[in-house]
């Protein structure tokens, strides 16, 4: 048991970059400072019951109990070797060469015919973010577009010849 007087917890608070953890903390501090815990839940806006179990489990197991649990949430419905071909369709079919841009409809469409699962668009541009890409697109290549054709266009001097 860690009592309550032995702690600083303003400095803790002023550290704490967690906004959970730092309500807890906070929560802490004013009972320290000697208000009840009707108070500090009503001061904080959270139930009393709430107040009851930071204060019993940081007296069981001290600062380490106030620290929030890993939350398991739902599984992924892809798995990783699905990830993994579908970064691939993304990284192969982002640009291309008639030109156009890769929509989120599009992979949402490659995702239901290739896995059959159904994905909103919304939850398409989740699985981007996990697989670390970022939602910036560039201007689409026109059909006839020539790399030859750009790179002669920037030797051409910019100034009139004197």
């Amino acid at each position: 048991m860690t009592p309550l007087q032995d702690i600083n917890f303003k400095s803790l608070i002023a550290k704490e970059t967690n906004g959970r953890m730092r309500i807890r903390l906070i929560a802490l501090s004013h009972i320290q400072a000697g208000a009840n815990r009707t108070e500090t839940a009503k001061y904080l806006k959270v139930s009393r019951r709430i107040v009851n179990d930071w204060v019993a489990k940081f007296y069981a197991q001290g600062l380490e109990g106030l620290v929030e649990k890993r939350r398991s949430g739902r599984p992924a419905v892809l798995d990783s070797e699905q990830l993994q071909q579908f970064k691939k369709y993304v990284i192969a079919n982002s640009i291309k060469n008639s030109g156009g841009r890769l929509k989120a409809t599009d992979m949402a469409e490659y995702i239901s015919k290739e896995f059959d699962i159904k994905y909103s668009i919304q939850n398409i541009y989740l699985i981007l973010h996990k697989l670390n890409f970022s939602w910036i697109t560039s201007r689409s290549r026109h059909p006839k577009q020539s790399q030859e054709i750009q790179d002669d266009f920037k030797k051409i001097p910019n100034g009139i010849d004197p």
